[in-house]
């Protein structure tokens, strides 16, 4: 019995390699990745970075706004969102994944409203590099004892192993753990 590998069949390849082929950016949009990064230049020119994930919604963007205002009062620290970043970007998951290996914090601002960074949880648990320089501020609600859902409550439970859960109620509470971050 040979311990070499049987070939890939021909139509295997060429079947990957058209996928391949389809994933290909164009040089207009590379063009503008390379612009909207160029967005990007305090995060290289200030010690740490951190990109703020959460909802957009009405009141839970006050408090994103809030944290991101909290970390840019740091000296030699930049805070930016997503939606600071322009550009017109076919695949937000492309441009979540270059902007957060770039920077050197993932900080999630979590509430249960339904447009949250569900998506994104599920990279910074899944993806060993954002995961280790991920920080999430869950939002407690006393009437409800899993307001997120067994799916979150997984991903909040392997932060808190880490130490990198922070709990807040209030906006006061939210300004006070955006402060214990690193």
């Amino acid at each position: 019995m040979s311990d070499e590998e049987p070939p890939v069949p021909e139509e295997v390849l060429t079947s990957a390699k058209d996928q391949l082929d389809d994933e290909e950016i164009s040089l207009a949009d590379n063009e503008e990745i390379l612009h909207a990064l160029s967005e990007l230049t305090p995060v290289y020119e200030n010690e740490r970075s951190y990109f703020v994930l959460g909802n957009y919604d009405r009141e839970p963007i006050r408090r994103l706004n809030l944290v991101v205002d909290r970390l840019n009062r740091r000296q030699d620290a930049y805070a930016f969102r997503m939606v600071d970043i322009r550009g017109e970007w076919d695949n937000s998951i492309q441009k979540f994944c270059l902007i957060a290996d770039i920077v050197t914090y993932l900080v999630g601002v979590a509430e249960k409203e339904p447009s949250d960074f569900l998506v994104e949880q599920g990279l910074l648990v899944g993806t060993t590099e954002f995961f280790e320089k991920s920080h999430v501020l869950k939002r407690v609600y006393e009437d409800e004892e899993h307001p997120f859902g067994w799916m979150q409550d997984g991903v909040f439970e392997l932060f808190e192993q880490e130490g990198r859960l922070y709990r807040w109620q209030t906006e006061e509470e939210l300004v006070d753990v955006t402060e214990e971050l690193p």
